[in-house]
């Protein structure tokens, strides 16, 4: 391994990466789990509503990530054009947060004819608010991140950032805690928007566009769908190749993390989960800190395919729970989940990191809406689909009448997670040259930005010279 020196980043660009990724993930933790948990606990009557609780989970998935995906493409390439980022974070920040006191209008008391409405608002409602998610964050906040890293420090920055998901769920979890495990749904909801709202205001005075942005001249239509065209997926395939290992990582956690709450309270039985799930999320957090730092100082080729194995073992160990007493439950949670979730994260930053190394200069903006395509559309339509596929006749599993998740979606994400080691292979392969090219590149732009200085001679050092030159000139600027 050789080790390098990393760019530094400023106090402000760190605040700005850790504020608004932070509570762009408090956001995205809502959508993801709460949102989902919300319309599982809506229809958990199973004798009442029926497959109400996996057909509302499933659509609000899928049709979401279809929308985080499209509103990526276009606010992407949008921000390009532009040149900027800054207002789009900003703005959607705001805008973000008032989506998410929408689901607090809901009826939670409701008669089973009324159930296509109630889905029908849920996937509606989910829609607005990653419509305003993903301008802000999926497009503008992710672009930026590549605008003001390199391929020196990025590994450490984007396994940060893989961080803020779980730091963000203990922050929800802590919400819940005094509003929705009571009953108050709707002073969760209202709660937890107001946070973005804060940070668009933040936002305002602390996040800088990068100087060196590029601003695209896109002047047809087509151009949006750049990062789509066969020919730049040639130029560039190891980007696509590095965005399908992501993409089976992303499947993987997306079998089982909307179901996470309600795979620990209602199939391991543990209801006071906070505490298990606080623990695992923060040494998992630790586990990810300290990876991004030895990526970026040793490289990241020799990190992944082991992670990919860890990933593995992880899931694994929580599915072979199954076969186990109830007392042996809480310790192969924090056991498991731990191992499982920290190797999880690691590699998704490692892999993000590789992704934005293979981003041509000016075109940060339209190759957000691939990565969505990779990383959250098809992860969030295959992965609950699975789900379904397995949980479906899986009622009754812990309490009579109520829905609980099986162990099994655990092993499933096991055996996709497996297959993410194919696609490494070939991102590990080309590591050496990429991170020569990102580290010279890195270099020259550092070289670029340093002020010319101008050496003063040492007296009588170059006298000789200049008296040669007085003399070919005739000595005529002593006469002007």
């Amino acid at each position: 391994m050789v080790k390098s020196k990393s760019t530094r980043l400023g106090a402000k660009i760190w605040a700005s990466v850790l504020i608004c990724g932070l509570i762009g993930q408090i956001a995205w933790i809502i959508e993801n789990m709460y949102f989902a948990t919300f319309a599982q606990d809506l229809f958990e009557d199973v004798s009442k509503f029926g497959n109400n609780y996996y057909i509302a989970t499933t659509l609000m998935v899928i049709l979401s990530a279809v929308t985080a995906t499209v509103t990526t493409i276009f606010a992407g390439a949008f921000s390009d054009k532009l040149g900027k980022r800054k207002v789009l974070i900003t703005v959607g920040y705001l805008v973000w947060g008032v989506t998410i006191m929408l689901f607090a209008v809901i009826p939670v008391d409701f008669d089973s004819g009324k159930s296509g409405l109630i889905i029908a608002l849920l996937v509606i409602f989910d829609c607005v608010m990653t419509f305003a998610g993903s301008t802000a964050n999926d497009a503008a906040f992710n672009a930026w991140i590549t605008d003001v890293t390199d391929g020196t420090n990025r590994g450490l920055v984007n396994t940060i950032l893989q961080i803020m998901p779980v730091l963000a769920t203990v922050v929800a979890i802590v919400v819940a805690m005094f509003t929705y495990d009571k009953g108050n749904y709707s002073l969760f909801f209202i709660i937890i928007g107001v946070i973005p709202i804060v940070c668009g205001i933040i936002s305002i005075f602390l996040v800088k566009d990068s100087p060196d942005i590029v601003r695209s001249d896109m002047r047809r239509f087509s151009d949006i769908f750049y990062g789509f065209r066969p020919s730049v997926a040639k130029e560039n395939k190891y980007m696509y190749v590095a965005l399908a290992a992501l993409g089976l990582v992303g499947i993987a956690q997306q079998t089982f993390m909307s179901y996470l709450i309600n795979f620990i309270t209602q199939t391991l039985g543990i209801t006071d989960y906070m505490l298990p799930l606080a623990v695992v999320i923060i040494l998992s957090a630790v586990i990810t800190g300290v990876t991004g730092f030895l990526f970026d100082k040793f490289g990241r080729k020799n990190f992944y395919i082991p992670l990919v194995c860890v990933v593995v073992a992880g899931t694994l160990l929580v599915y072979l729970t199954k076969f186990m007493g109830e007392s042996a439950y809480l310790p192969m949670l924090y056991v498991g989940g731990t191992i499982m979730l920290g190797s999880m994260l690691c590699t998704s930053g490692g892999l993000m990191s590789a992704f934005q190394d293979y981003i041509p200069k000016g075109y940060e903006g339209r190759f957000q809406g691939v990565r969505m395509l990779f990383t959250v559309l098809i992860p969030m339509i295959v992965g609950p689909i699975i789900s379904l596929a397995i949980g479906i006749n899986s009622f009754d599993a812990h309490d009579t009448g109520i829905a609980a998740p099986p162990f099994e979606i655990f092993l499933a994400a096991a055996i996709v997670a497996a297959l993410a080691i194919i696609p490494i292979i070939f991102v590990r392969k080309d590591a050496d040259r990429l991170r020569k090219k990102v580290t010279e590149q890195a270099e020259a732009e550092a070289a670029a930005d340093e002020p010319v200085r101008e050496e003063l001679p040492v007296r009588g050092q170059d006298e000789p010279r200049e008296n040669e030159e007085r003399e070919s000139a005739g000595e005529d600027g002593k006469d002007e």
